[in-house]
């Protein structure tokens, strides 16, 4: 896709890469070409390219193709089950089993060795050796003919060499001896090297790394899975409203500014505006928010999301690739693809750390002969050598955490940028909260009426509201809300005016009506009495906008309008002071009304009197005390501070400058996902440093085990293999992360 600044972009499927040297020789090889920074991630199989003007993305598959494997654009992913790939290495499987376990069975148990079992063991391992091994064969001659090796290379050669020697040995040695038994050690000791043959390490290695590598592309899959059901949840078509008729059409066909129909029941098709109707929408998909939401004429939708209510007409205001749908798996796919500084060590360790075994491993055959080990060991130990230090397990550490981390965060509505961003959470120990829209709805609420001496409250409300009804001020709309609410249609207004920041007249029912501030009731002679003066006064003092409304040349009621506190706000912000984060708020308020609404919510530490401009220096005073800031905001006036502060969270429901500046994007429009979002960062952070751990301790325990003898091949194999099953399945446990938000 084109980029900006005369750069493009693109995700190249990569085939034939079978561990993270593979991964590693692609990038470096694709780095090589001026104007092209390249980022392969072998866990998800993709190169993420970025590229400079007069490159073509045929440049980048050629070049990938003359390192050995194969390229092309993304396609439509399969089902596990369809997956060509998928079924021959499950066939490989199934006929490498069915043939090794009786090799490994005779060799393993004396009393099973009949006359002659020996040669049964070659006629079952051939196949093996030959036709199921084939994958790392091919891989290994492909990478020889571009002068590479990798841990096919190991595998290859480990288990040629165990399958040739015990040719030699049944048909030039002793091993062949009709009668002959072998009994099976764990440990090396000396013996006749021509009277001892290694077929179940050669069909039992093969039959352990392909049920590895079965189980890590089953398992990868699994894990690539919440980003493919992003893809999948939108709607497939839709109902257009066609000069008053309804026109069903493939979703390709919607256009910004149609107007389309959703019946209860039925997906939202595509971002918009409800232009007619009143329903709940269920958004748990893409929110994880249980709760379906209140929506009518004015509210914003989205896309994917369901409509559990009554009949909707919506206005679409963002299609294909523009939806929030669509962003959403942009954002986890651009996150699964990136690289944490630890693991691009780990890659650089990988590229390494091949011909470094190929070295030991000589070392050691050439170690157990001066000391007079005998052949049968030297061979052992140095097969063994091979076998065991395959580097997959620190190639997937990193990559497979990421990818169900990030899977997992989209399916709680909580989207992470990168996994440079984990590293942010854990050394986050403040955060900055946007008062509007981040603590409190952002939406305007009507709190109370009070109406005058012998005045109806619902009367006030209803000339107030209709006059009201024709302004588009936040204030105004809050009092039309609240008044079709209770009340229902309004009567109409006329000779509407409207004096900008003061307030508005018109005639309601023959009634002359005024709304607005005491000043501006004053111009028209109307004057509060003491009731609603004090009323008023104690209205401004708790923070709260107060309207006068007056008719027929009296002040009949005051009108209380605020901003108010979302419900989740306070148990949030408790929970994230459990995670040792200290919260400040953040707000344009005055000093006394900023304390009073930090101390309904439980925070201490209050900036009162910021103006937007002003977020960027108090996120840079706070960083100059020592402290590392997180902040979370929603509005435009936010974006900057989100990008200076060390993390950036940004509410989903917010701009899309918001959203484009900040590191973590919350799908949910409350703080819980500011809790979710941390916790799962710092989880899927810990995921990666215990796999990269137990992949690296792997490594440097088992080779000396393997070099010292006291480590048969065939196990090696096995361990080996387990381990990267280890890793992915210590990555998959992040897919059982809940939030922790109390459920209503």
């Amino acid at each position: 896709m084109a980029g900006s600044g005369g750069t493009a972009s693109y995700d190249l499927e990569i085939g034939g890469m079978t561990c993270a040297s593979c991964a590693a020789r692609v990038e470096k090889r694709l780095n090589r070409i001026d104007g092209v920074a390249a980022s392969v991630n072998y866990a998800t199989e993709k190169a993420h390219v970025e590229v400079a003007d007069g490159i073509a993305v045929e440049d980048l598959i050629s070049e990938v193709v003359r390192t050995g494997y194969s390229a092309a654009l993304p396609r439509e992913e399969e089902a596990v089950g369809t997956d060509p790939a998928y079924r021959r290495l499950r066939r490989r499987l199934v006929i490498a089993a069915v043939l090794a376990i009786p090799v490994i069975a005779l060799a393993m148990f004396e009393q099973l060795q009949f006359p002659g079992w020996q040669w049964a063991s070659l006629v079952l391992a051939t196949p093996v050796v030959t036709w199921a091994a084939w994958p790392f064969h091919r891989a290994a001659v492909l990478n020889a003919r571009h002068r590479a090796v990798t841990m096919d290379t190991l595998i290859s050669v480990g288990v040629t060499a165990a399958f040739l020697w015990s040719i030699y040995a049944l048909f030039f040695g002793t091993a062949g001896m009709w009668g002959m038994t072998h009994p099976f050690r764990f440990t090396i000791e000396r013996g006749d090297g021509l009277g001892s043959i290694y077929l179940e390490v050669a069909a039992g290695v093969t039959m352990f790394l392909l049920l590895g590598r079965f189980l890590e592309q089953r398992s990868k899959r699994r894990a690539g899975a919440a980003l493919r059901a992003l893809g999948e949840l939108g709607a497939k078509d839709v109902s257009v409203l066609r000069d008053g008729r309804e026109e069903r059409m493939p979703l390709d066909r919607l256009a910004v500014g149609d107007v389309f129909v959703v019946r209860p029941g039925e997906k939202i098709a595509t971002d918009g505006v409800v232009a007619e109707g009143v329903s709940a929408v269920d958004a748990s998909m893409l929110t994880g928010e249980p709760v379906p939401v209140e929506v009518r004429a004015g509210d914003g939708v989205t896309g994917a999301t369901v409509n559990v209510g009554g009949r909707l007409l919506v206005t679409a205001t963002r299609i294909g690739a523009d939806t929030q749908l669509a962003r959403m798996a942009r954002l986890v796919e651009e996150a699964q693809s990136g690289k944490a500084e630890a693991q691009r060590l780990a890659d650089r360790l990988s590229s390494v750390f091949v011909p470094i075994v190929f070295a030991i491993s000589a070392l050691t055959l050439v170690a157990w002969l001066l000391v007079g080990g005998g052949a049968a060991a030297a061979f052992t130990a140095a097969v063994a050598v091979l076998i065991i230090a395959c580097p997959c397990a620190l190639g997937l550490a990193t990559p497979m955490a990421l990818l169900v981390g990030t899977g997992r965060g989209a399916q709680l509505g909580v989207l992470i940028k990168g996994p440079e961003v984990l590293e942010s959470t854990r050394r986050v120990d403040t955060i900055v909260l946007d008062k509007t829209g981040t603590v409190t709805t952002g939406r305007m609420t009507l709190l109370d009426i009070v109406p005058a001496e012998g005045e109806d409250p619902v009367e006030v409300l209803r000339l107030a509201a209709a006059v009201e009804d024709a302004s588009e001020h936040p204030i105004a709309q809050a009092v039309v809300r609240a008044a079709t609410e209770r009340i229902g249609e309004l009567p109409a207004v006329h000779d509407f005016q409207n004096v900008r920041g003061r307030g508005v007249t018109g005639i309601v029912d023959s009634h002359a009506v005024v709304a607005g501030r005491p000043s501006f009731l004053a111009d028209w002679a109307l004057e509060l009495d003491a009731d609603l003066a004090s009323a008023f006064d104690s209205a401004e003092d708790d923070a709260r906008t107060a309207i006068a409304v007056a008719w027929d040349g009296r002040v009949r009621g005051v009108l209380v309008v605020a901003d108010q506190i979302k419900p989740t706000s306070a148990a949030a912000i408790g929970a994230l002071r459990s995670l040792g984060l200290r919260p400040v708020l953040l707000t344009g308020d005055n000093e006394r009304a900023a304390r009073r609404t930090a101390e309904s919510i439980g925070i201490e530490q209050v900036r009162a009197g910021v103006l937007p401009e002003g977020k960027v220096e108090e996120v840079i005073s706070l960083q100059g005390q020592g402290r590392v800031v997180a902040m979370v905001g929603d509005g435009v006036n936010d974006a900057a501070a989100l990008a200076r502060a060390d993390l950036g969270i940004a509410m989903g429901t917010g701009t899309d400058a918001a959203i484009e500046a900040s590191d973590l994007t919350l799908v949910r429009g409350d703080l819980w996902g500011a809790v979710d979002s941390i916790r799962l960062a710092r989880r899927t952070l810990a995921t990666i440093r215990g796999n990269l751990f137990w992949a690296l301790a792997y490594n440097v325990a088992a080779i000396p085990l393997a070099a010292l003898g006291l480590l048969n091949p065939m196990l090696a194999g096995a361990a080996m293999a387990f381990s990267s099953v280890f890793v992915v399945l210590n990555s998959l446990r992040l897919r059982r992360f809940r939030s922790a938000a109390p459920v209503r």
